[in-house]
């Protein structure tokens, strides 16, 4: 092969990972600070220090990047790994959603998207592809988990058990805005865990 077939391709077809990095930190900031509402592509390149075409070599609209960073970080924190028994994996998955909830910038960010979706049907179906599916399927493998060593019914209600997974830890902190202490979260572990056993 010679030098000039090994050359690192230029221009669009370069997506360096650390002006990624930096423009997803510039996308929370803005987003944290601003808001969807008030958020551009021009005050991201700004922020980031690149040119808003290094912006749209990586996402065509402000929509696209926004669900896709505070995707990319969020899908993965609903990951709970096998603690071997149903009451450790829900303790471990409403911890993990009070941490998602609690972080300095994701919290105020998620809260904003949410008002934010009720009035932009295309960012709340994107949301919902990107973002709440995927974390849902992470919480299916904790049922999944749970059906298999016999501690769930077959008949559980799937989707209702999902949302309340969430919803109180949610309802707490971001609409009443109290902590969720550990203690707050082994009660509500325990009430889960009646809801999802024979």
């Amino acid at each position: 092969m010679t030098d000039k077939a090994r050359r690192t391709p230029t221009g669009a077809a370069v997506l360096k990972p650390e002006l990624t990095d930096a423009i997803v930190e510039a996308v929370l900031e803005e987003l944290a600070e601003h808001g969807y509402g008030r958020l551009s592509m021009d005050a991201v390149a700004r922020r980031a220090g690149v040119g808003k075409s290094a912006l749209y070599r990586r996402w065509p609209s402000k929509e696209e990047m926004t669900v896709d960073v505070v995707s990319r970080l969020s899908v993965p924190m609903a990951a709970v790994g096998d603690t071997g028994s149903l009451r450790g994996d829900v303790r471990a998955m409403v911890e993990a959603i009070l941490d998602w909830l609690a972080h300095p910038r994701l919290g105020r960010i998620l809260l904003d998207l949410v008002a934010e979706a009720k009035r932009n049907e295309a960012l709340a179906s994107a949301l919902t592809a990107h973002l709440g599916d995927p974390r849902r399927s992470l919480g299916e493998a904790v049922l999944d988990r749970g059906l298999a060593r016999g501690e769930i019914s077959a008949e559980l209600d799937r989707e209702l058990a999902l949302d309340l997974f969430a919803a109180p830890v949610f309802w707490r902190t971001g609409v009443r805005r109290v902590a969720a202490t550990p203690g707050y979260l082994d009660n509500l572990t325990e009430s889960l865990l009646r809801m999802l056993t024979p």
